[in-house]
């Protein structure tokens, strides 16, 4: 196969000589090719085939579409495909995609594309679609990953242990950022992040939130493995609980549903997890991730993009106001920063 310099996958024409000369598809083959929204750090398009699967590749930018500067190395898609072989034993079963292959020298792997006809979570969500269902297999899905890689503890600090990755991807745009930014909070991110890096409990998604995850037929499917690694389970709670009040947030006429949903997320999740846990003082570490993400997905790098300039400084207020004194659990915090928004739509 002739290799194909500085490949970017959006240009169809060269993709489709690339996958001929890779042997992927027949040399008078034309497959269909569609871009996706890969989000913010990679190139995702959809390959049809005439004949056989459809699947999707996916490249890893170096310089990530956002509108500040924000830099991750593309060698990041091989910690993609090591997660995709290894979740793919520990999750419940068809909620991971089978990976196809991996080309480390193009920075990309192909994945089979989940089947059409298929919904992204986060959409349904902004819609104001809040499915106890779906809450809870999200919740059950992350438990299990927790849960399973917990008890092989040793094995996945061997595989997962380096964490750079993840310190690039959310570390420093998420926590020291925003420290940087809000100099009010930079002693309780500061204090989290060293929390944090010295706790090494299980694998950590990373990104684990609604615009990761595809239902189809009524099952949720989770994308986006970049920022895996071993370490403390409390983000991903963080991380996805920032999604669930963001949106209590920017849609009022919602705002106890998607409370209730994060909550029962909670209850849902805690109660998958084995002996390797103690419950409470996840709790507390949750709490306190669950406060900096909301916070950064207000004044980070990368800010909810569905939050107005009002409702960004109402969640950074909100947060700030409770840094001193987090709640105690995961339903305090959630009553009391509802309590702390605004009521947008009052005609008084």
């Amino acid at each position: 196969m002739s290799a194909i310099p500085n490949l970017d996958i959006e240009d169809a024409p060269r993709l489709i000589d690339y996958l001929r000369g890779r042997g992927v598809i027949a040399t008078n083959e034309t497959p269909v090719i569609r871009t996706l929204e890969g989000g913010v750090s990679n190139r995702v398009v959809s390959v049809t085939r005439t004949t056989g699967e459809p699947y999707v590749l996916k490249q890893a930018l170096e310089k990530l579409r956002v509108q500040v500067d924000w830099f991750c190395t593309p060698t990041r898609i091989d910690r993609e495909a090591l997660a995709l072989r290894y979740l793919v034993r520990l999750a419940p079963a068809g909620t991971i995609p089978a990976l196809i292959f991996q080309d480390s020298q193009q920075h990309l792997l192909a994945m089979a594309q989940v089947p059409d006809p298929h919904q992204s979570w986060k959409q349904l969500l902004l819609r104001g679609d809040v499915s106890a269902d779906y809450v809870e297999q999200f919740g059950r899905l992350l438990g299990s990953i927790h849960s399973g890689s917990a008890t092989i503890a040793s094995q996945m600090e061997e595989v997962f242990g380096d964490r750079s990755i993840f310190e690039a991807l959310r570390v420093e745009p998420y926590y020291q950022y925003t420290a940087s930014r809000l100099p009010e909070s930079a002693s309780f991110l500061e204090a989290l992040i060293k929390d944090m890096l010295g706790c090494r409990i299980s694998l950590v998604h990373g990104d684990y939130s609604p615009k990761n995850i595809l239902i189809h037929e009524h099952k949720l499917v989770l994308l986006d493995f970049e920022a895996v690694h071993f370490g403390d389970p409390a983000f991903d709670i963080g991380f996805s609980m920032a999604h669930f009040l963001g949106k209590a947030n920017h849609l009022e006429t919602q705002r106890s549903a998607f409370a209730q949903a994060a909550i029962r997320y909670w209850q849902v999740y805690s109660d998958c997890l084995g002996p390797h846990f103690c419950i409470s003082e996840l709790e507390r570490r949750a709490v306190r991730h669950s406060l900096a993400c909301c916070l950064a997905r207000a004044r980070g790098r990368s800010p909810l993009e569905y939050l107005a300039p009002n409702e960004r400084s109402a969640q950074a207020n909100a947060v700030l106001g409770m840094l001193n004194e987090p709640p105690a659990t995961i339903p305090e915090l959630v009553t009391e920063f509802v309590r702390r928004l605004p009521c947008r739509s009052s005609n008084g």
